[in-house]
């Protein structure tokens, strides 16, 4: 079986990061919810991970009530897992868990990205260029952490965008869990969107194109889908194949 990481270490290292570029100190809970977020989208705590509440109100000198509330908000989000009597776990998204998850988001958004092409202003316009812009400095600055962000934020501003705050609250969801499973399944190194992607989808929206933006959307998440896929399907070569026998 493969051991996990110490807690401490990759905790210990996202709080001390996040403490550092953080202007405004946030308050103690979301500071404990960063820590535990970033290590798990930074491949430091992997699936399965425990997260004794003891060991955390060490580590931040907090009490088990302010750990409880926070492990509650990671659970929510569908970070970790709280299972009963024996505490919280990073949580372990399963290959039909991500197919759903997906299926669930490239309906969504097509639906999203139609409205926000009735809806698109050209303030709105300039607000995605900038967000634009941004990811393109993150790509080219190798800041995979920022790059990650950034990609959510623009599904995130598209489904603002459509004015309709029902999808927004739904998107939200999908996105934190699909954030979990990217972090887990997909390759260091790899772009969870692809800059150009998300060009072609603003310029769509940007001539009132709902429905090519739509199809666009589409293929995005598919492909997205197809390189997480390839991860969680590989397996152990069986003696078989080591064998060099079907």
């Amino acid at each position: 079986m493969k051991a996990v990481p110490p807690l401490a270490a990759p905790l210990r290292e996202a709080g001390a990061a996040r403490a550092r570029l953080q202007a405004v100190p946030a308050g103690v809970e979301q500071h404990i919810y960063d820590a535990v977020f970033d290590s798990v989208m930074g491949q430091r705590l992997p699936p399965g991970t425990k997260l004794p509440e003891a060991a955390l109100c060490d580590l931040f000198g907090v009490t088990r009530s302010v750990v409880r509330k926070v492990l509650q908000r990671l659970a929510h989000d569908h970070i970790v897992e709280l299972r009963l009597n024996k505490g919280a776990v990073v949580a372990t998204p399963t290959p039909e868990e991500t197919r759903q998850i997906f299926e669930a988001r490239r309906g969504l958004e097509a639906a999203i990205v139609r409205l926000a092409a009735q809806n698109v202003k050209p303030a709105d316009l300039r607000d995605l260029r900038e967000r634009m812009r941004r990811e393109h400095e993150a790509m080219h600055g190798f800041d995979q952490p920022a790059w990650s962000r950034l990609a959510s934020s623009f599904h995130l501003r598209l489904a603002q965008l459509a004015g309709n705050p029902i999808l927004e609250r739904y998107l939200g969801e999908l996105l934190s869990r699909c954030s979990l499973i990217v972090a887990l399944y997909e390759a260091p190194g790899n772009a969870s969107c692809e800059h150009e992607e998300h060009e072609a989808l603003v310029e769509c929206i940007a001539r009132g194109e709902g429905d090519a933006a739509a199809r666009l959307m589409e293929q995005h998440l598919r492909e997205l889908e197809r390189n997480i896929e390839l991860r969680q399907h590989e397996s152990a070569p069986t003696l078989g194949r080591m064998l060099g026998l079907r």
